[in-house]
Formats: structure tokens, C-alpha cells, sequence
């Protein structure tokens, strides 16, 4: 936990209802840090924007109370929140020159011509459109319009800037290209930003800390690398990357290991995180890259015959979905290398992973 006075933003049992009975937002507690880059993860309908746009002061919550820099302010206008947000349809003026649209926010605020002008180019700079003053949001490209809300947002030096999908309407390359810059101008300007997406790679990509949503509750808060690396629930594992979902019975459980018995018999050795215990099912999570094909004997706790169904070539690996355990999509990704010109489908194989590499947790049929 973080020093009172390092915490910006705060969500203290915070609920949302739109109709009185049904919560979109569920006992909601978060504590945001000065300086952090945080996302809101999840499907539609999770609950991730209702927490943004309550922050924003777009939507009163139904309960609990939202502090910003340790002040209450759900009684607190929008416009006095000091807060930037960014859109995913953009929300420029189409009548104003970009020059007009980042002035604006500063003329609202009372800021002289002079001052104005300054930060106007400092921003437009800060996102490499210095020479755009003068055009109009209908000359732009959707990246250049993307860039202009985001220097629209930074150019009154808010406490916090938040980010509602902004990247969704621009094409793959443009938007993995938007996710660098957005992240490098988080890193020098070290503005708080509250990012909500519901692709899991945008997520991984800039994210100090990423919140994952499901059904109004937040599943797990953690950085990107444990969210992956270490999934509390079959929800998150399944949610953040690609993984493999084995179902089955606890047959034993001892100290941080488990035994699985799986559907078709098999006996898989787990590492215990969150199951009901022994005579109860459980879900089996586990990454296609930590599978091995063909392991050195003795190398792996867990080893079994695999049948090869389907090879997919992806440059860099080959994507191989396996019967494994009675299961027939199970995947394992292996490198690009001169094995897959050796395994062909229909072909038996041996597999193994380790006991560490595979998550015991909830059950999920």
C-alpha cells in the first residue's frame, strides 16, 4: 500500500445502480497512485466505463464516496474536477482549428492569450503535430484526430487523465502504434492516467497496474505480469492471454500441490491457488508456451501421449492444437524451428509441464 499522500484517486465501497435494483458496480474500493498508469479491464457490461464515468463525474454513484487527491467529490461538478478525458470518437469541435480546440479547455479556465498559445504548441509537440495548429479535425487522419484529443486532454495539466477506449476506432497497426505513444507520453509527463479497454493486449502493453472486471466486481488488481503469470480465478486466466483450460476432481491436496483427476482418468499434479478441496471440482489453468513436446525424460511432473489435430503456421510459432487428457483443444504453441517439419496432424507425441506452470482454481463447468 501506498503512502496516504501518494494515493490521487480513491474509491471507497463505491456502488452503481441505474435502476435502483440491479448493480453494474459492486462494493468497488481502489486506491490509484499519483504518477500510475492503471486499466480498467473487462467485457461489455463489466462495469469498467460506470467506474470511469463516475471518476469523470458523468454518472453519481449510487453509494460510497470518490476521492480525489484525498478531497470528496461526488458532490463536485465535472468541470471543476480537473480532470482530462479522451474518447474513442475523439470529441473535437469540428468547427474550431486544432489550434482553437486545445485552446479552448484553457480559455474556460480564464487563461490569458499569451499562456494559452504557449501550451497549445507545447502539447501539440508533446504528440509531434506542431505544424497542425491551423487544420481543421476533418483534414486529420484518425490517428492524427486521436493525438490531438489525447494533447486536448494534457494541455491544462490535469490531476488526472482518463481514457475510454480511445484506441478502438483505429485500425491494428495504427492502434499498437498509439499504445507506444500514449505510454511513452504517460512515462515523461508522469501524469495519472485511468485507461479503460476491453483488449487484454492494450492492457498488458501500458499498464503499471490492471484492473480486471467481471459482473461489477473486480477479479483481480495486479501488474501485468502477475495478472498473467499468476491468475486468481479461472475467469482471469481465461480473460489474459491465451490459455489451457483442463477440467476435473481433487483428488489430494498437500501443502501448495494438488492432484487432478481429470475427465478421461488422467492424474495431473498442480499447484494449489484456489480450490474447494479434495472431492470437488476445479479448473486446471496453463499457458500453451510452458508445454513441451517431446521433454527430456524426468525433466517434467506432468507428462502424457498427445495427439496432434491441427497446426496452424504463425511465423514466428506453430500453433498446435492437441487431444490431451480427453480434451481436443488443448493448445500448444512451439517455436519455429525444424520440429514442425517433423509432426504432422494425426501424429502421437509426448508432452510434459511443470507442476509450478499449472494453476489449480475454481471450477468452471
Amino acid at each position: 500500500m501506498a503512502p496516504a499522500n501518494d494515493i490521487l484517486v480513491r474509491f471507497e465501497n463505491v456502488q452503481k445502480s441505474y435502476d435502483g435494483e440491479i448493480l453494474v458496480v459492486k462494493d468497488f474500493n481502489l486506491d490509484m497512485e499519483r504518477g500510475e498508469f492503471l486499466t480498467m479491464l473487462g467485457p461489455s457490461g463489466s462495469g469498467k466505463t460506470t467506474c470511469l464515468m463516475m471518476l469523470a463525474g458523468f454518472e453519481p454513484a449510487t453509494h460510497g464516496e470518490i476521492y480525489l487527491d484525498g478531497q470528496p467529490i461526488n458532490s463536485v461538478p465535472p468541470h471543476k474536477r480537473g480532470i482530462g478525458m479522451v474518447f474513442q470518437n475523439y470529441a473535437l469541435f469540428p468547427h474550431m482549428t486544432v489550434g482553437e480546440n486545445l485552446s479552448f479547455p484553457l480559455e474556460v479556465r480564464g487563461m490569458g492569450k499569451s499562456d494559452r498559445e504557449a501550451k497549445v504548441k507545447r502539447a501539440l509537440d508533446m504528440v509531434q503535430l506542431g505544424e497542425f495548429t491551423d487544420r481543421r479535425p476533418a483534414q486529420l487522419s484518425g490517428g492524427q484526430a486521436q493525438r490531438v484529443a489525447v494533447a486536448r486532454a494534457l494541455v491544462f495539466d490535469p490531476e488526472v487523465v482518463l481514457m475510454d477506449e480511445p484506441l478502438g476506432a483505429l485500425d491494428k497497426n495504427l492502434r499498437e502504434q498509439m499504445q507506444y505513444e500514449i505510454k511513452h507520453i504517460h512515462e515523461n509527463l508522469e501524469v495519472t492516467v485511468m485507461y479503460v479497454t476491453h483488449d487484454q493486449s492494450e492492457a498488458l502493453t501500458m499498464s503499471n497496474r490492471v484492473a480486471v472486471f467481471d459482473d461489477g466486481v473486480v477479479q483481480q488488481l495486479a501488474p501485468p505480469d502477475e495478472l498473467y503469470e499468476q491468475p486468481l480465478n479461472a475467469f482471469v486466466a481465461d480473460f489474459i492471454g491465451d490459455n489451457n483450460r483442463l477440467l476435473g476432481t481433487v483428488e489430494s491436496a498437500d501443502g501448495d500441490t494438488c492432484q487432478i483427476k481429470a475427465d478421461d482418468g488422467s492424474m495431473i499434479t498442480a499447484k494449489q491457488v484456489n480450490i474447494a478441496g479434495e472431492g470437488q471440482r476445479a479448473t486446471l489453468s496453463l499457458r500453451p508456451e510452458r508445454v513441451a513436446v517431446n521433454p527430456d525424460p524426468g525433466q517434467f511432473e506432468n507428462n502424457f501421449e498427445a495427439k496432434a489435430l491441427e497446426l496452424i503456421y504463425l511465423g514466428d510459432h506453430i500453433r498446435t492444437r492437441m487431444q490431451v487428457c480427453g480434451h481436443d483443444d488443448f493448445v500448444v504453441k512451439i517455436p519455429n524451428s525444424a520440429l514442425h517439419a517433423q509432426l504432422t496432424e494425426g501424429d502421437m507425441v509426448k508432452i510434459g509441464w511443470s507442476t509450478d506452470d499449472c494453476r489449480a482454481l475454481d471450477p468452471t463447468d
